[in-house]
């Protein structure tokens, strides 16, 4: 395994008594607190948020045919959809989404058994999606939505022609996108009657809280060490392509990696 250089920040890092370091641990816990209370707050207003009725009869190409977005459902009641950036001219998914998928399986059990079913949507064929999934060992259901308005109508998905104008309708707001296809999450609720309500969709950073390895990073002493690099997230690859002796290279990045800078390295 290579060693990576420590940087000349961390090498100069302030070192102190046991004490000292326990009286700053405290200072620091109090405004860790504030912010989760604050989060506490976040997800109540959450919660709150007035929902809107899903009218379009969408179907998916799934593993055993076609299925409506009902069917996706699989008998609970609440609906959680990761707009997974795959389109259908790619050869394989956005290797950011990818990040965000590989923390996707081990919850499938335990939000089932909340009545909550955890599923991922592309608008690459259910050909291309089966083989990327299986290439790299996934089990969560993931479904094709080629050739419906669903990914449109959830604003993830925008045309060359928005694209060339730079203008398109992302995470609320009208902004520049450098391509088709953008990340995001959606959820929906299904009544007794079997009416679907959409109840909350969130895109760009507001993503960052499913990736469980950021957040290991975060408690590091040299946290994402991002700053050197040709954007936020170029040190991530698919989980099948980091070689042994892998160190992130801020001088090399793929066109598909510069255009993922701008879908998952904005802002909330």
């Amino acid at each position: 395994m290579a060693t990576q250089i420590i940087s000349n920040e961390i090498e100069n890092h302030d070192v102190v008594s046991s004490q000292e370091w326990t009286k700053k641990r405290v200072e620091l816990l109090k405004k860790e607190k504030e912010l989760t209370r604050l989060f506490d707050d976040i997800k109540r207003q959450r919660r709150e948020l007035p929902w809107e009725k899903v009218e379009k009869n969408y179907v998916f190409d799934g593993p055993n045919g076609k299925e409506t977005l009902a069917d996706l459902f699989a008998g609970r009641s609440h609906l959680v959809i990761y707009h997974f950036m795959f389109a259908p001219e790619w050869a394989e998914g956005c290797p950011s989404c990818s990040l965000v998928a590989d923390h996707f399986d081990g919850s499938l059990v335990h939000l089932a058994n909340r009545d909550i079913t955890l599923l991922a949507v592309s608008r690459a064929p259910l050909a291309k999606i089966q083989e990327f999934k299986h290439r790299l060992g996934w089990q969560f259901k993931w479904v094709s939505s080629n050739g419906t308005e669903f990914n449109r109508d959830f604003n993830v998905s925008f045309t060359n022609e928005e694209v060339a104008q730079k203008e398109m309708y992302y995470n609320y707001t009208n902004q520049y996108f450098p391509q088709q296809e953008g990340p995001g999450l959606s959820v929906f609720y299904k009544d007794a009657s079997g009416s679907i309500f959409h109840t909350y969709s969130t895109f760009g950073r507001g993503l960052e809280i499913l990736i469980g390895a950021y957040n290991f990073i975060d408690m590091t002493s040299k946290g994402r060490d991002e700053d050197g690099l040709s954007f936020p997230m170029a040190w991530v690859r698919h989980h099948d392509r980091y070689p042994q002796s892998y160190l992130s290279d801020p001088k090399q990045s793929t066109e598909l990696e510069t255009i993922i800078s701008a879908c998952c390295g904005g802002e909330k």
